[in-house]
Formats: structure tokens, sequence, C-alpha cells
């Protein structure tokens, strides 16, 4: 499944002991976020079905995913269309519902009707239409229910939803390769069809009144959202992120090497995918325990720089260079990809905790949904400008000789950026981050 790795709204609160009530509504949000973090199970499901069955080549995957991503790049239209627009006198409920049911549309589409690049373009694109609606609806109700809270229990709210989506992407990496293995890419779909089924049962459960809400309150968001991005303390750090983010990658060629040119099969691919979700978990701790203090701009020049280098370690893969030292390609694929997934969550946590600084109060979270979307924009670029290059250097599905220098291109292109690092503010307060 193509989905973007997009946490639920984020707090910023001093530390604070969790102290919430459980009730059918927390329920609710905890089934609904964590059968998002599970819908991941189909991701690796998706490439091998577009692989192999639909014969497409790395460029061409490459092109497809960054299509896909498109729904991720107006998440904030869902929000905006759920405040001004009820169904029914109500705002949220319906709104999840019809999302779920989407989903679950979609992927039974992959499952029986899909036959051609097309075809899955749109079901793919419409898997990532539904949860990334069903995330901004839940988000909203996350921050209304965040208002009525007391600041311990809205930070521990926040920590809360992010831990059950990863719990279930923790799940899906787990039982991804395995239900690959045994029941094929469209038993995988199938069973993916009906995760969105328990968020749409779980929706019933959100607790909103009745209510009709006047045209002008989008009115008066979309009014703060321009004041807020004609201000150089917004627009700057946004755009230096965007440029940072949009640079090209070469996670879909690399992809086709590992299953064509090393036979890595999907039982391994999904404990790889179980590695790299538990290695990021660590890599979340490792930025709230020691570099959460560290000054904005110092963080962003020292995980570029270190991500960099950790990622021309794919190069000694591709060489087969890992051979020549004795060590099986394998064990070393699992150890880069523990590596990397740290190094590339604390990367990360900067662009969140950046986003949450940038909100100014009245419209923290459309502006920071807006903010995540022009992030998701640049992630749609970054896989354009990789099928590019991709298609650029000549590498198919069989042909993996330049596979080492798009690494190379993409590593490097990374570090293009750091001259603008200006952009960024110049200190970072203490703060704990709830991704």
């Amino acid at each position: 499944m193509i989905t973007q790795t997009n946490p639920p709204e984020l707090d910023i609160q001093p530390k604070a002991k969790p102290k919430f009530s459980w009730d059918p509504e927390l329920i609710a949000i905890a089934i609904i976020y964590f059968v998002q973090g599970a819908m991941g199970l189909a991701q690796l499901a998706v490439s091998f079905f577009l692989k192999d069955e639909l014969h497409l080549s790395p460029a061409e995957v490459a092109a497809l995913v960054g299509i896909a991503m498109l729904p991720w790049t107006i998440k904030p239209f869902y929000g905006l269309i759920s405040d001004s627009l009820p169904i029914l006198g109500y705002h949220r409920r319906p709104y999840i519902l019809i999302s779920s049911l989407l989903a679950t549309t979609a992927w039974l589409t992959l499952a029986f009707w899909v036959k051609n690049p097309t075809t899955a373009t749109c079901a793919i694109a419409l898997t990532s239409l539904a949860v990334a609606c069903s995330d901004a609806i839940t988000d909203a109700v996350v921050v209304e229910r965040a208002r009525n809270e007391s600041l311990a229990e809205a930070g521990s709210l926040q920590s809360f939803s992010w831990t059950a989506t990863s719990l279930g992407a923790v799940l899906a990496a787990y039982l991804g390769g395995v239900l690959l293995e045994q029941l094929g890419s469209h038993g995988v779909f199938s069973i993916t069809a009906a995760l969105p089924l328990l968020a749409s049962l779980a929706s019933f459960a959100i607790q909103e009144q009745h209510e009709y809400r006047p045209r002008r309150l989008w009115q008066n968001q979309l009014t703060q959202l321009r004041q807020a991005f004609t201000s150089k303390q917004i627009i700057l750090p946004a755009a230096f992120v965007f440029l940072w983010q949009a640079t090209p990658t070469a996670d879909s060629a690399f992809f086709f090497f590992t299953t064509n040119e090393l036979h890595f099969n999907p039982e391994f691919l999904g404990r790889v995918q179980l590695v790299s979700s538990i290695a990021g978990l660590f890599g979340v701790w490792l930025f709230q325990r020691y570099l959460k203090n560290v000054p904005m701009r110092r963080i962003f020049v020292w995980t570029t720089l270190i991500s960099t280098i950790l990622g021309l370690s794919s190069l000694i893969l591709v060489t087969h260079a890992n051979r020549q030292l004795g060590i099986d390609d394998r064990w070393f694929s699992m150890g880069d990809n523990l590596i990397l997934s740290v190094a590339g969550r604390i990367a990360f946590m900067p662009v969140l905790v950046l986003a949450a600084r940038l909100c100014p109060a009245g419209v923290e979270a459309t502006l920071f949904a807006s903010l995540m979307s022009i992030f998701n924009l640049a992630g749609l670029c970054s896989y354009q400008f990789g099928a590019l290059l991709t298609h650029l250097l000549g590498i198919t599905e069989s042909n993996f000789d330049q596979l080492w220098l798009l690494i190379l291109i993409t590593n490097l292109s990374t570090l293009l950026p750091l001259p603008l690092i200006k952009w960024l503010p110049e200190q970072q307060p203490a703060t704990e981050v709830n991704p």
C-alpha cells in the first residue's frame, strides 16, 4: 500500500504523566489510528504486484508511487470540507465512515478487478485518498478532544494516538511478508480490505453534537492561513524542508535490485520491514532522550551529513563488496536497514518539531496539516525525480549496471539545500515531541 508515514497532529507540551480515562471515543480513536498503521500490510504486496503481474519497470513504479501520494498533498482540504459541510448534521463520523468504505472498495478492486497500470494507479490513489482523509478527520477529533483536556491529558493523547499507529505498522510489517508468501498479492489485498471496516464501525463511537457550522468558519481559516504563509518566518523554513525532502530517491530501483538480483523473497523483506519499524521507534527515543534540545540548524546539518554517509553504505551491497568481506547479502541488508531506519527517523524528527514551532495560535491544526502537505508534496517530487533519473540511467528490472550511480546521486543530492540552512530558526527551545 502507498501510505505516507504522516503522524497524528503534533503537540508540544512539558513532560507530564499520562492521565486520561478510557471511554468509547478514545477506544475508537485508537482503533482508527491502529488501522491506518496496519494498512501497511499490503505495502510489499503492491510492490510485487506492480513488478511481477503488471510488469512495470523501476522508473514506472517510482512514477506511480509519486502519483499515488497526491491525495496527501491536499490534506487540509479534507479538514476544511469536514468543518464546513456536515453530512446529516455531523462533521466527523460520516467522513470517517465514507473514507473507510472507500478504502475497502479500493482494496477489493485491486484484489479482483485491476488488470492494467491505469486502473492500478487509480485504485492505489484511492487507497491513499481514503487513508489521508481518515487521518485528517481523526486528527481533528483529537484536536477537539485535546481542547477539553488538561495539558497533561492532551499531551498523553497525542502520544497514545501515535503509539496506536505504530503498533499497527509493526504488526503489518511482521505479517506482510509472511502473508504475501502464503497467499499472494491478491490474498493480501483481500485481507487489507477488511481492516477499514473496523475503522468504519469505530466511527460510530465518535462523540459529536448534531449541528450545522456556518460557512464563514472555513473562510476565516483560509484567511488565517493566507496571513501565516505571507510571513517569512513560516515561508523560508518550509521552503528549506521542501527542498531538503524533494531530492530524488532510489527506493523503487533498489527494490527491483533486491528482488531480481539478490532474490530476496517476500518473507525476508517482511522481516526487514519489521526490523526497520522497530528501529524507527528506537530512533524516536534517541531523539527524545538526547537531541530534542539541540539547536535546529545544528541538528539538521548533522543528521543530513550522517544520513548521507550512511546511505552510501548501500553501495557496498550493490557492488557486492560485502561478499568479498564475507558478509551474506541478507545479513548486510538487515543491518543496513536497521541503521538507516534509526538515522532516518532521527533526521525526520526535526521536521515535526519545526512544523509545530511554525504554527501560530488560532490556526495550529490547519497550518500543521498544510505544512505536512507541503512536505508530502516534496515526497511526491522526490519519487518523480527518482523515476526520471532511473530512466535516464537505463536502470531496468534486469539491468542494474548504473544503480551505484543512482544511489550516489540521490544521497549526495540531499546535501544541496544545506547552504540555505540560515532559512531555519537559529534556536530550538526545550520541548517534548509527541509525533
